[in-house]
């Protein structure tokens, strides 16, 4: 543990994969004082009375903080800071676990507990300025947790469900995914519903998701407290990065089928998707796919790059940027002297135009996929043709002033489309 701060860990998961079993077996086994912060999306905090009951500490007592009617990974930063530090000031706990809302997601979480309002629609300056305090000043986030229901994954993954936090809407399937690829340790919890063949599938799943984290099988939120709590894993650029499709899509390879049967490829064009073709296809998506994400180019849009985000049912697109041939003098040249490394793939007629997704699946088929990709660009003659001409049903995106890269790491803008209609 580090000098004169708390570690903090941040227990994430779907609604009933076992967050709050977790949580209590924790509190009941390990020999350090651990104060508690537990958000739930309604008026009555449910899962802070279930800790209450099941453990040691006492709704009423201070090592146990409820955030009510609200997301910690949205509406509720500034009381998840505030509550933070009231919990850590006088340094009087050994680890503070929070346990957030089976809708929120773990990134911006992170981001508040690290680098404060940064991308929240806050104002800094005047938070600091009520509160006192600054982010993290008498701890630091140590350890994201997700717990995954191994017994409900698969249904979670094809399921259509739409959560609703506060008024956004959120996909399971790809809410879960978003869970899933944000952490520092996996736990797969309910193994002892899944027989061992799905077990070994899901968790390769997992590990294809998220191939940095510690997958730990566990049943009835069974776990060694030294997995939870001051572990210092956490590392906000590595846990930012190390996404499977970030990992593919960088260092690109076939794979070969391997012994569970999840796989990945990476498809890439240097000519542009046919809107109305392609829009069929997202239509009917294999529910093979568990994820896939990347740019593509859309004939008609000869100025923007599109981006892409598809997890279990769930598929979005949103605006990528301009691409860098499309941008006026100067702004071009500084660009392409600021990443030089757009100019070894440029092209004689298109410049950086370009389609690269990567494509994550389970006993999915690669080569009809591809072919369908394929089958998706323009032809030969279509190039020639007049592609304003062409039914796009795709959403319209604003675009953002200096937008720096055709792909953005904030999903935020993108838009729900094909399979999620």
């Amino acid at each position: 543990m580090r000098d004169n701060s708390t570690p903090v860990t941040v227990l994430s998961g779907t609604l009933g994969a076992g967050k709050t079993t977790v949580l209590n077996r924790l509190l009941r086994e390990t020999d350090d004082q651990i104060a508690v912060l537990v958000n739930d999306m309604g008026e009555v905090n449910v899962d802070a009375e279930h800790v209450a009951e099941s453990s040691d500490i006492a709704d009423e007592d201070e090592e146990l903080i409820e955030l009510s009617d609200g997301c910690i990974c949205c509406e509720l930063r500034g009381d998840l800071l505030e509550a933070i530090d009231e919990l850590t000031r006088e340094r009087a706990f050994d680890a503070v676990v929070v346990e957030s809302t089976g809708v929120a997601e773990p990134l911006p979480v992170a981001q508040t507990l690290t680098i404060g309002f940064d991308q929240s629609d806050l104002e800094p300056t005047e938070f600091y300025a009520e509160t006192g305090m600054e982010p993290l000043e008498d701890c630091h986030l140590d350890t994201t947790v997700t717990v995954v229901d191994a017994h409900q994954f698969d249904a979670a993954m094809r399921s259509d469900e739409i959560l609703d936090d506060d008024g956004t809407e959120k996909h399971l399937g790809d809410l879960l995914v978003e869970q899933v690829e944000f952490c520092d340790v996996l736990l797969l919890n309910k193994c002892d519903l899944v027989d061992k063949a799905t077990l070994e599938r899901i968790e390769s799943t997992l590990e294809a998701l998220q191939p940095r984290a510690e997958i730990v099988r566990t049943e009835h939120g069974r776990v060694d407290p030294d997995v939870l709590v001051d572990t210092g894993r956490f590392d906000f650029e590595d846990a930012s990065q190390s996404a499977g499709w970030i990992r593919e899509l960088h260092e690109p390879h076939e794979s070969a089928e391997e012994e569970h049967g999840v796989t990945s490829f990476v498809f890439g064009a240097r000519r542009p998707f046919h809107p109305e073709r392609f829009a069929e296809l997202l239509d009917s998506f294999p529910d093979e796919v568990v994820r896939a994400k990347g740019h593509f180019w859309l004939a008609g849009r000869g100025d923007e790059a599109l981006t892409i985000n598809v997890a279990g049912r769930s598929i979005r697109v949103g605006p990528g940027g301009p691409w860098t041939d499309a941008l006026p003098e100067p702004e071009r040249s500084e660009r392409l002297e600021e990443n030089p490394e757009i100019e070894d793939n440029w092209h004689d007629r298109w410049g950086d135009r370009s389609v690269r997704l990567v494509v994550i699946g389970t006993e999915m088929d690669h080569e009809p996929l591809r072919a369908a990709l394929e089958d998706c660009l323009l032809t030969d003659s279509e190039l020639d043709e007049d592609w304003s001409t062409y039914e796009d049903r795709f959403p319209t995106f604003e675009l953002p002033e200096d937008e720096p890269t055709a792909e953005p790491e904030d999903d935020s803008n993108q838009e729900e489309i094909g399979i999620a209609d």
